[in-house]
């Protein structure tokens, strides 16, 4: 609890991941994804309480070894692949109160896919949240500029064009604005915003901006860049 407000932080596991099985209890370093989470709520002493969100039995299980809650399972369906955050939070966020018998004010939503995270990236966003009066705040990082919009190109019938003409202006990377991406590390999002609002993002939304390298897991080789970062980062603290 921060400023009397009772936060709640959900972790959306679901069953059903394609590209890599069971993704959200695939290892790192010997630690299941949503294991590694339930590590790093056990560090940020304001959260008052953490739940997984799974339809899956396998997964619940992994999550309940490591101290994760799991009261109640995903109905069927809110398991599909186009199922939106929005719905699983507002899910989650019923559910939970209807078994505790007490309002949340702050609901945080904690992805196992991005495993890089620290106490103090989610920490920071809540307290952001509640110092600017924000319906929401959302970490993200610094896009790369060879990804930028207007550096995209596109191809019809075997023809190349610029993915937006003001593209062919471009001469120098120094032209282009910054933009930021998503990183998945940690969304905090007021109670109104997500049930008045209907939105996970709301009219107002603050971002904190993570300077660290984020990698977020959707392949197998996402795995291995994630323990090569994390292995460079133990490395400079001489663990």
């Amino acid at each position: 609890m921060i400023k009397g407000k009772k936060i709640l932080a959900v972790v959306p596991a679901r069953g059903g991941s394609k590209g890599v099985p069971l993704k959200n209890i695939v290892k790192l370093r010997g630690v299941p994804l949503v294991a590694i989470v339930g590590q790093v709520i056990s560090q940020i002493p304001i959260i008052d309480r953490a739940v997984v969100s799974t339809d899956s039995r396998e997964i619940a299980n992994v999550a309940k070894d490591a101290g994760l809650g799991v009261p109640f399972m995903r109905p069927e369906e809110l398991s599909g692949d186009l199922i939106s955050d929005w719905d699983v939070l507002a899910h989650a966020l019923s559910e939970i109160e209807k078994i505790d018998g007490c309002v949340y004010d702050i609901i945080v939503m904690l992805q196992p896919t991005s495993p890089m995270r620290k106490p103090e990236h989610v920490a920071a966003a809540i307290e952001k949240l509640l110092k600017g009066n924000y319906d929401s705040v959302w970490t993200v990082s610094e896009a790369d500029p060879k990804y930028h919009p207007l550096k995209q190109l596109k191809v019809i019938d075997g023809e190349l064009d610029y993915y937006d003409i003001r593209g062919s202006k471009i001469i120098a990377r120094q032209q282009l604005d910054k933009l930021y991406c998503r990183n998945g590390v940690a969304y905090a999002i007021t109670r109104r915003c997500l049930l008045e609002q209907k939105s996970i993002k709301g009219a107002q939304c603050g971002a904190v901006v993570i300077p660290d390298i984020i990698v977020n897991i959707d392949t197998w080789s996402d795995i291995k860049l994630a323990e090569f970062y994390l292995d460079q980062r133990n490395d400079c603290r001489g663990d």
